[in-house]
């Protein structure tokens, strides 16, 4: 097995029973804030371009880069698509023009012509673009685990599909905390040094677990070249910079007794045989060091070549295009009457301080209106223009595009809370159903509901929308019009799909269950291996 290291995630692995193409990413991400690190300006894109298959891991725009995928890679290649509930990454990924698709189950391996396929699904709200995954490959001679960024929680099970030859893992910070915030420099620097130690320990915590052969740090950290941002980057070692290079990692597992590691750089080719890994640089080696020796020098002259991209991109952002606080309205305020676990969550204001057109987000009253003065628990300080630019292009995840760029200045008032960036992942009906859906299984009390004379479980089984908002029940039997599922009260019988049910209960006129129907029990559905999953049934594997 050979695998040419593509830059931050990206991986062509060749096998002798086909290849694939992982989380190729070369075009500047989030409002041209990131930048591959280092440079995958030389990386020979030809030879990626007709790939047997193609693995994104999810859908931040680091690892799935719509454009280069567009213009680069054949639509002829299969897709590697992971068990995530919502199908978001195969709507994107057929936009875009790709045809064909394997869709994986959890954690079960799939066969194709000799190649054995693995793929770890997380879906949690948390996990990435409500998603995040891993892959598996063994070509039978060979074994690699791509962990890229995702944080799968039991390892028992990912130990079973090894020995591995080959950890592929994100070490670095890929994230705007702590920066971003407006904390005293003492403060930022304890808490920078807390979270570069932490995401080292915890990099070197899965790759114990692991115990491959060898050990590439990978998926991070970009670079920063918009001036603005420049100071983002990690020039010296610095201990309260969140992104260490990929050096700095190899020595820290050295320190801890830990000699597995190899460095790769984009164009890097690591060749596996026989227990052993070769790596070949498109650089001498005084030239590969040199990039983190010397890494201020090269960042610069990496920053002169990208500035009329940055600049070209910061023309384009609109100015003026938009009223704020209606187009705000008219979008959240809908979302906020349905999300009611995640408004208790928040129990508070958030104001976006956008300069003349500052909105207030009220999760306790679920509006949205202009900011005039009033307190706030949560402050988030925007360039009007990127909100602009949400709102026009109408983003579904301002995660995935505005928070990661960096590119604002946060405060609260307390502790930082969770349901605030969720909320920011949520922003159609289907998503923040399925967050509202999710925090709802991980409570201990079962959520019912009284419509025509039955009690009726308020989630659907199909993707956890909300009956009581999205349920439509007619000549007893009820659809939820979130995605049209269709369930017989009487039964609880799905007419979509053989492989759920719906919890029903038949009401006398005092409110209680009669006959048969109060003998039936409700039955959580059955957890995936992940204890921060709920159950989703798997889809049949097809091409």
């Amino acid at each position: 097995m050979q695998i040419t290291f593509l830059g931050q995630a990206g991986l062509f692995i060749e096998t002798k029973h086909g290849t694939i193409v992982c989380d190729p990413w070369f075009n500047p991400a989030y409002f041209a804030s990131w930048f591959p690190f280092p440079s995958n300006e030389d990386v020979d894109i030809e030879k990626l371009g007709r790939p047997d298959y193609l693995y994104l891991s999810h859908l931040h725009h680091d690892h799935f880069d719509p454009q280069f995928l567009r213009d680069h890679v054949w639509k002829e290649a299969t897709i590697l698509l992971p068990d995530f509930p919502l199908d978001l990454q195969e709507r994107a990924l057929r936009d875009i023009g790709f045809t064909k698709f394997i869709y994986t189950k959890n954690c079960e391996t799939v066969e194709i012509d000799g190649l054995h396929l693995t793929i770890v699904a997380m879906v949690a709200p948390i996990d990435g673009p409500l998603g995040d995954s891993s892959l598996i490959v063994n070509d039978g001679e060979t074994c690699i685990f791509n962990q890229n960024d995702s944080r799968p929680i039991d390892l028992d099970i990912l130990t079973q599909f090894g020995p591995y030859d080959a950890h592929f893992l994100q070490f670095s910070g890929a994230i705007w905390y702590p920066m971003v915030y407006q904390f005293p420099e003492k403060m930022m620097q304890t808490l920078g040094r807390k979270k570069r130690e932490n995401e080292m320990a915890r990099a070197l915590r899965y790759a114990q677990q692991i115990n491959a052969s060898f050990v590439i740090p990978s998926a991070g950290p970009p670079c920063f070249l918009d001036d603005e941002l420049f100071h983002f980057n990690d020039f010296d070692r610095d201990p309260t910079n969140t992104f260490p290079d990929q050096p700095v990692f190899i020595d820290y597992m050295q320190e801890h007794g830990y000699d597995k590691g190899r460095l790769m750089i984009p164009g890097s080719v690591a060749t596996f045989s026989c227990g052993n890994c070769t790596v070949s640089h498109p650089l001498p080696d005084e030239q590969v060091q040199a990039i983190f020796t010397q890494k201020r020098a090269y960042l610069e002259a990496y920053q002169q070549r990208k500035r009329p991209v940055i600049e070209a991109a910061k023309a384009s952002w609109p100015r003026g295009q938009v009223d704020i606080p209606s187009s705000l309205r008219d979008w959240f305020e809908p979302l906020l009457e349905t999300a009611d676990l995640t408004c208790v969550g928040v129990n508070g204001r958030l104001l976006i301080d956008c300069g003349e057109q500052a909105v207030v987000v009220d999760f306790q009253q679920r509006k949205v209106y202009p900011w005039n003065n009033e307190e706030w628990e949560y402050r988030f300080q925007v360039d009007p223009a990127l909100i602009e630019s949400s709102i026009i292009r109408h983003v579904e995840d301002w995660v995935n595009d505005l928070f990661l760029s960096c590119r604002f200045k946060a405060e609260r008032k307390g502790p930082y809370n969770e349901y605030i960036y969720i909320f920011f992942k949520g922003l159609t009906p289907e998503r923040i159903q399925y967050i509202e859906g999710y925090y709802a299984e991980q409570t201990p009390e079962h959520q019912f509901w009284e419509s025509n004379g039955y009690r009726i479980q308020r989630r659907c089984p199909h993707l956890k929308a909300d009956l009581t908002r999205f349920g439509k029940i007619e000549d007893g039997i009820l659809t939820c019009t979130m995605h049209g599922w269709q369930f017989e009260l009487a039964t609880g019988k799905c007419l979509t799909s053989d492989d759920r049910k719906l919890f029903t209960q038949r009401l006398d006129k005092d409110g209680k269950p009669t006959g048969e129907e109060q003998q039936q029990e409700w039955v959580k559905p059955p957890a995936l291996k992940c204890k921060h999953c709920w159950y989703i049934p798997p889809k049949e594997n097809k091409v």
